[in-house]
């Protein structure tokens, strides 16, 4: 057994296509030529047991042979009729019999006058008899029809039948034409399992089973162990390859359930074009919450087009950084000027002093020293959690630089948050609000700021106004779509209008909204509520129902 299965994995695919082909065919072959020669053995013998039933009755009603029974030697009349039919008829007896099985014909005349050497007991009982027995001439195929009287009694019995022997002889005489066939078809299965076993082969480029199961083995685990996030497509854009990390990237729980379905059903509809389209250049595409840098190709096998294929990279992450980046920044800008700032007050004092102007030093003092901006969020303002304080706090240092003030509401109230995800939610909103604030006011404009959760329990509302050119009513229901904004373009940033549309795609994760209006101040007015967490909502549900809504 072993050696078998040695022998088997020793020989190629296209030899062992090959064997297995031809054996099937064989057998298919072989099996079809048996049942035709049964079937063809069976028709010859309907055909004769026809043929000899029809002589035996036409004989047993002549009124030669009827009349010749009245006769002394009827013998005499019945053999010379007996013998015509029986050369006529093509077969091998015809032998007429009276009541006692006494012969009146037969091939051999000195037979004649012999009883049968057969039973004649069913014949002359009314009835007719088909088989095969064995008599003087030998083993033979035979029919036996009974002879009625005037008055409808048996007076005697015809046989008439053919050897066996030349039954076979006629059989084997019409199997030329079917062995012929049978060859012929069995010629064309092997050139046909051969030419099927090369067409294969070219499909498979010529690999062998073990060389097919590596490259697989390969495929997969390249496919699922690189970083980067790649989907395929086919020519009619249908998903034919997913790996781990693009389905991790997709928030799709299972690749192989993606397989086969339009493009359009599995991704977002931008992120589907840039797939299906292949386009070469790398482009920012917004995928969900998730910030993609999407680079595609297409698939060419032997110089046809076949499909295309994209590679994912989360940017997400990075741009969480350059945000992060960007508040330090500020935060050191506004520092930087505060410590100039403060370098010429304490000059301003130092000459006071030096003047002997002590009274005026300290007014001067008093005057300036409610510090700079920074200094005016060291109470936080009402709000509770310092993530959300220190961003509020790094935005306005910024702010102050571009010469815009930013005001947080004085009712804000915000406690603690407990839930880390949820938490991370509301900075990234609460960062894309002011950033779009703060673009869309001119030098010397206002941005103002509220968060409460204090009004509906378990929720936090996060509201922003601007003194902007505002969002025109016929643009406020795609405002929040990816590429929408009406701003220029900025340096260092390859893609506008995608801010608004994670706030409100965080908003509608978590059960919210986010919604965009006119502001007092005549500028744009952007609401959003996000329903928190249980774990985040036992200090705020608190909060809720002891602070009266302002």
């Amino acid at each position: 057994m072993r050696q078998t299965c040695a022998v088997g994995r020793s020989m190629t695919l296209g030899m062992q296509l090959l064997l297995l082909q031809v054996a099937i065919v064989l057998v298919t072959v072989v099996g079809t030529g048996v049942t035709a020669m049964l079937i063809q053995e069976h028709q010859l013998r309907e055909a004769y047991q026809d043929r000899m039933i029809a002589v035996a009755q036409s004989v047993a009603r002549l009124p030669v042979i009827l009349g010749a029974f009245d006769d002394d030697d009827p013998s005499a009349a019945i053999q010379p009729v007996a013998e015509v039919v029986r050369n006529a008829s093509d077969v091998t007896y015809v032998v007429v019999t009276d009541a006692a099985g006494i012969r009146y014909s037969h091939p051999n005349p000195e037979r004649i006058g012999e009883r049968v050497s057969t039973d004649p007991a069913i014949p002359l009982s009314g009835q007719v008899y088909v088989g095969t027995q064995t008599g003087t001439l030998g083993e033979s195929w035979r029919v036996k029809v009974p002879i009625f009287g005037d008055e409808g009694e048996v007076i005697g019995q015809v046989s008439v039948g053919i050897l066996e022997s030349e039954l076979r002889a006629d059989f084997l005489g019409g199997l030329g034409g079917l062995l012929a066939a049978l060859a012929v078809a069995a010629l064309a299965g092997v050139v046909g399992s051969a030419w099927i076993g090369r067409v294969i082969r070219r499909r498979i480029y010529g690999l062998e089973p073990d060389e097919i199961r590596a490259m697989l083995e390969t495929r997969q685990a390249m496919l699922h162990g690189i970083r980067e996030g790649i989907v395929a497509v086919d020519d009619r854009d249908r998903v034919v390859l997913m790996n781990d990390a693009a389905a991790r990237l997709l928030g799709v729980a299972e690749p192989e359930s993606v397989l086969g379905r339009p493009v359009a059903d599995v991704l977002d509809a931008e992120l589907a074009h840039v797939v299906a389209s292949a386009e070469e250049q790398e482009t920012l595409v917004l995928s969900g919450e998730r910030v993609l840098l999407v680079h595609g190709d297409r698939v060419r096998v032997d110089g046809r087009e076949v499909g295309s294929i994209a590679i994912l990279r989360d940017r997400t992450e990075l741009e969480a950084v350059l945000r992060e980046l960007q508040g330090a920044q500020g935060l050191a800008e506004g520092l930087r000027a505060q410590s100039h700032e403060f370098s010429n007050t304490l000059h301003v004092v130092s000459g006071l002093l030096e003047l002997g102007d002590v009274d005026a030093a300290i007014a001067y003092i008093q005057r300036v020293g409610g510090g700079g901006a920074l200094s005016s969020l060291a109470d936080r303002g009402g709000i509770g959690d310092v993530e959300t304080a220190a961003l509020v706090l790094a935005k306005r240092s910024r702010a102050h630089e571009l010469a815009i003030e930013l005001e947080l509401a004085p009712d804000s109230h915000l406690s603690p948050i407990e839930d880390a995800g949820f938490r991370t939610d509301l900075v990234t909103v609460v960062g894309n609000l002011l950033d779009n604030a703060i673009e869309a006011c001119v030098l010397g404009g206002r941005v103002r700021i509220g968060i409460r959760d204090d009004r509906e329990p378990g929720v936090v509302v996060v509201r922003v106004d601007d003194d902007g050119p505002g969002v025109p009513e016929d643009r406020r229901a795609e405002i929040f779509e990816p590429d929408v904004t009406g701003k220029g373009p900025t340096d260092g940033k390859a893609r506008r209008g995608i801010g608004l549309t994670i706030v409100r795609r965080v908003a509608a994760r978590l059960g919210g909204d986010a919604t965009v209006d006119r502001a007092p101040s005549g500028g744009a007015r952007f609401t959003v509520h996000l329903p928190a967490p249980e774990s985040a909502v036992e200090a705020t549900g608190t909060a809720a129902r002891t602070v009266e809504p302002a």
